[in-house]
């Protein structure tokens, strides 16, 4: 009987088994199928999460906590996907070299013992296929999970959007209470009141005031608005609330009411009948309209008002207040005014008219000025502190409050009333991908200089950056940090001069950066590791580590880690940094600025990884040959070129890579690049680019450049000298990088012995490379022929070129007509314009250069007419630094029409022949804006002036007015000028 028993109890386990092996296979030949439909729902989750943001800005707490269980499930699914990509990755990486792909595989089967077998192309990394198929299962039962509970916690995604309040303004303001906008008051008025020139193409000029919300373009409009002197100058002023949506037929009726408050209905009229209506009430009359809280950009929305308000007199003024200069620039603003912020005692005298009790503030006002100071110069946010501070009489309230985040004051749900409202609006009308862009910021600290090409990294590698056809990402995110400028997110614009302006880095308002955290208070946080945080829920971590760091174990409970931002001044935090990667295996950005001296082999498991910023302060020599199992890097920025020396050998496995960056020039050329990175086809950034020794045994050729067609921004290649084959020169094919805009060339070695050998290699070199077609900067430095640029006359026939710079050419005697590619005078040729696009020319320390020489050739055209060619018709900026030989300059250049600047430094023979008003050449020069010559500066009237003292360190010892065009000479009584044997001083006359 008991044998019986236990026949049938192991026939029922034998069964059982079967069907759980059955259901292994099942799982592991399934596992393709389900990573697809993973990544459906990852799509899908994904419109959810920003539907719902759409749909309810405000939410019930319910609500909130449901979309973060679906936001946590959100980020699971795609580190489960980017972890199988990885995978496949890897494996196709393995084969190129010619490995198995996965060595812990199992030898095909060729036999099919049964139908639940694998296919063999199905053993791909069998333990992987083992561990995504469980994960998988888990996660769909935590989806099945959350959606059941999708009605209990009252999510309807088929309710309307809730709409956030938008405050509708008024013409009304108490002159009394505005404080600090004086000068933007007077310059308004004064463009109101002019009464326009003859060339004037509309009756009417478009002003803009253009500021972040809450920094008072509504409050000066209004002042504006009410000042005697426009209600006198203006027959009709009408003030219009605009805001979002823009509402054509709502605005034309807003105005009709204004100029004829009396006007019958107008319920059911239709644009064009509003239009005529407008142009019949404004005709023959002067009107002063304001347009204030603008946002629509569509130019369409905008078109038909124009013709509308043309009808009026020749005069009239439109003032719009808006938050986005895109919208100045499409409404046609002849003026935009952007609005800055206040003085910190104007903040604080806005703080405390909110107080009607001048005895308990005296009592606190250090503290109010503290308090004032915290809001940067926002006159709204002085105004709404001061009236919450009101009820508040301890001092140890306002400390609480000083030493606070703005957003900590008030919950989520009350945002709407509270200091970070106006923020609330410029939020919500972006985007949800440029939301989250913007909220990423606030992983850094306040006051922060945010580099404009760094935050576009950061936000490629946490895929905020959404593909599209023929768009590269980092064009895309470019395009996201302009439109965020644009709309005031940023401040404190650093502008790149030779590139018309664009931004290269900016500030973000401490209000802004508080309503930033607030965006992301549950995966965002910052800390010192010196108090207990619950940090699980982080998904970026600002970690300044201090001292103490009592409980920096807590900080690798956060295991769900998207971003880690090291800072460390400690430097035996380097034996805790060894042993932390495997707390943080979600990684997608690592910025390293702390004291340690190697990454650990371990790096490697940071799969995920797209971005290692490696900081000035960090001692790290090279890095492990592991760290090339990153396959998914996008980006390697070292900033710790005295410290790093070598890049790991086998770095062409990182096949996503983009963005190869060092920072520090003067070390970088230092740093051995490996054999076979010209394998890294997909880069667009490489910063750098140095040739190994002539011998071979280290480094890279020039020819690795050869496929790296996708290169962007400026290339600088460093030893030059080591290219002993013009073949590698050729093999470089500069030619096919037509996205690089920028090119340094760098021969090593400026003091080699003059060899002929070392000369004539030079030359070669030179010619044979061929110039990146869209050039717009070019560097070359150390080159050991005797001309500028041998046998290239293309060079002046660049279209884009608008930079050039030569140092330390060091055999350069004599300069002629071959620098401009003009071959011989006598030659009949039609050269056109030369350097069509140069603006700015530079040459730094050419010891032996005596002689400059040449007016340009003459040509015949097709008609046989002599031609002078055009020489640098664009040449704004010419600089000559210690080339201490050089006797003269051609009359091309110093007749060059848009020169402004000339900066000629320890060149003695040239200061004594362009003296002030005296010399032979001074003629030649006069119309030049802005003159430095060694200790002189000659200025025209309203430039800003000089330090006061020369470059040598006396004082100024002369202003004279020399005359025509009131031009101010500051002139030093001595000029040290180095030679061979020593400083010679030279005299200046007076």
């Amino acid at each position: 009987m008991a044998d019986t028993l236990l026949i049938d109890l192991f026939k029922k386990l034998g069964s059982i088994a079967v069907q759980l092996a059955k259901q292994e296979i099942n799982l592991l030949v399934g596992v393709d199928k389900e990573v697809q439909k993973l990544q459906d729902k990852l799509g899908m989750i994904k419109a959810m999460l920003d539907d719902a943001e759409e749909r309810q800005p405000v939410k019930l707490r319910t609500e909130k906590n449901w979309l973060e269980r679906l936001q946590d499930q959100y980020y699971e699914i795609d580190d489960i996907l980017d972890t199988w990509n990885t995978a496949r990755i890897r494996a196709e990486i393995e084969k190129e070299e010619g490995k198995p792909a996965d060595t812990n595989a199992p030898a095909v089967v060729k036999k099919k013992v049964c139908s639940f077998v694998p296919s063999p192309s199905c053993c791909f990394n069998l333990p992987l296929r083992h561990d995504v198929g469980h994960m998988i299962r888990k996660l769909n039962e935590k989806l099945d999970m959350i959606f059941k509970d999708k009605a209990t916690c009252g999510i309807d995604f088929n309710r309307q959007p809730d709409v956030v309040k938008r405050q509708t303004t008024t013409s009304f303001v108490d002159v009394s209470h505005i404080i600090g906008r004086d000068k933007y008051r007077d310059d308004l008025l004064r463009n109101l009141l002019d009464v326009g020139s003859q060339d004037e193409r509309n009756s009417y000029r478009v002003i803009s005031l253009v500021g972040m919300g809450g920094i008072g373009k509504t409050t000066l409009a209004q002042l504006a608005y009410n000042h005697p002197d426009v209600q006198a100058h203006f027959q009709k002023r009408m003030w219009i609330c605009v805001s979002d949506p823009f509402d054509q037929c709502k605005v034309a009726k807003a105005i009709i009411k204004e100029v004829d408050p009396k006007h019958g209905p107008l319920d059911d009229t239709e644009l064009q009948t509003l239009l005529c209506e407008i142009q019949d009430l404004i005709k023959e009359k002067k009107y002063f309209l304001v347009l204030d809280d603008v946002w629509t950009e569509h130019s369409e929305e905008w078109e038909p008002f124009k013709h509308a308000f043309e009808n009026g007199v020749r005069g009239s003024r439109i003032l719009v207040t808006t938050r986005k200069l895109t919208v100045a620039k499409m409404i046609g603003s002849a003026l935009p005014i952007n609005l800055e912020v206040l003085s910190d005692e104007d903040c604080w005298l806005i703080f405390r008219m909110a107080f009607s009790n001048e005895e308990d503030l005296k009592n606190l006002e250090d503290l109010g000025r503290k308090l004032a100071f915290k809001c940067k110069g926002l006159p709204l946010a002085a105004k709404l502190l001061g009236s919450l501070m009101q009820n508040n009489r301890s001092r140890e309230q306002w400390n609480k409050i000083l030493n606070s985040n703005l957003w900590e004051l008030e919950d989520i749900e009350n945002i709407e009333k509270s200091i970070l409202a106006p923020l609330l609006l410029s939020y919500y009308e972006l985007p949800p991908t440029m939301r989250r862009c913007f909220s990423y910021c606030s992983v850094f600290a306040k006051d922060y200089i945010f580099r404009r090409d760094q935050l576009v990294l950061h936000w490629m590698a946490q895929g905020y950056v959404e593909s599209k056809t023929n768009m590269e990402m980092e064009d895309i995110a470019e395009a996201y940090f302009e439109k965020l400028a644009m709309r005031s997110f940023f401040q404190d614009f650093k502008r790149d001069e030779y590139s018309d302006g664009k931004i290269i880095g900016c500030k973000m308002h401490d209000i802004v950066h508080d309503f930033a955290q607030l965006m992301t208070k549950t995966e965002t946080f910052e800390t010192d590791g010196d108090k207990e945080i619950d940090c699980q829920s982080a998904r970026h971590l600002h970690l300044k580590i201090s001292k103490e760091r009592h409980c920096l174990e807590s900080i690798y409970r956060a295991k769900n880690l998207r971003t880690l931002y090291l800072l460390s001044r400690e430097k035996d935090y380097e034996f805790e940094m060894l042993n932390s990667f495997h707390h943080f295996k979600c990684l997608r950005t690592l910025i390293l600025d702390c004291l340690i001296k190697k990454l650990p082999d371990a790096v490697e498991n940071l799969i995920h990884l797209r971005c290692l910023f490696i900081s000035e302060n960090v001692e790290i020599g090279e890095l492990p040959e592991t760290f090339c199992n990153l396959c998914n890097l996008q980006t390697l920025k070292i900033e710790n070129c005295p410290y790093f020396k070598k890049l790991p050998q086998g770095m062409s496995k990182q096949i996503n890579l983009r963005h190869l960056i060092f920072h520090d020039r003067s070390f970088s050329r230092d740093v051995v690049f490996p054999k076979g990175i010209g394998k890294l086809i997909g880069l667009r950034r490489l910063s750098e680019f140095n040739i190994g020794d002539k011998n071979g045994t280290e480094g890279c050729k020039l020819g690795e450049l050869k496929n790296l067609n996708q290169l962007r921004g400026t290339l600088r290649i460093c030893g030059m000298e080591n290219v002993v084959n013009v073949d590698e020169a050729h093999n470089a094919q500069l030619k096919d990088k037509i996205h690089l805009r920028g090119l340094d060339l760098m021969f090593g070695e400026i003091f080699y012995p003059k060899r002929e050998e070392r000369m004539e290699n030079d030359v070669k070199v030179l010619t044979a490379l061929e110039l990146p077609p869209n050039l717009q900067r070019l560097t070359i430095r150390g080159h050991k022929g005797n001309t500028i640029y041998p046998t290239l006359p293309t060079l002046g026939q660049v279209p884009s070129l608008e930079v050039l710079e030569i140092e330390w050419l060091v055999n350069v005697k004599k300069v002629g007509d071959e620098f401009l590619g003009i071959e011989d005078s006598k030659n009949k040729k039609d050269y056109g314009i030369i350097f069509p696009n140069l603006k700015s020319l530079q040459f730094k320390e050419m010891i032996n250069w005596e002689e400059w020489i040449g007016m340009g050739g003459r040509g015949e055209n097709d008609n046989g007419i002599v031609t002078n060619p055009i020489i640098m018709p664009r040449l704004q900026s010419l600089e000559i630094y210690c080339c201490k030989k050089l006797k003269s300059l051609p009359n091309y250049l110093l007749t060059a029409p848009l020169l402004k600047k000339l900066e000629i430094s320890y060149s003695s023979l040239l200061i004594k022949r362009c003296q002030r008003g005296t010399g032979e050449n001074w003629h030649k020069i006069s119309h030049i804006s802005n003159i430095k010559l060694d200790g002189m500066w000659v200025q025209r009237d309203g430039e800003p002036q000089s330090d006061s003292k020369t470059e040598s360190g006396s004082e100024i010892s002369d202003k004279d007015d020399v005359g025509a065009g009131s031009v101010e000479c500051v002139v030093d009584e001595r000029v040290e000028v180095d030679n061979d044997e020593g400083p010679e001083i030279c005299e200046v006359d007076r």
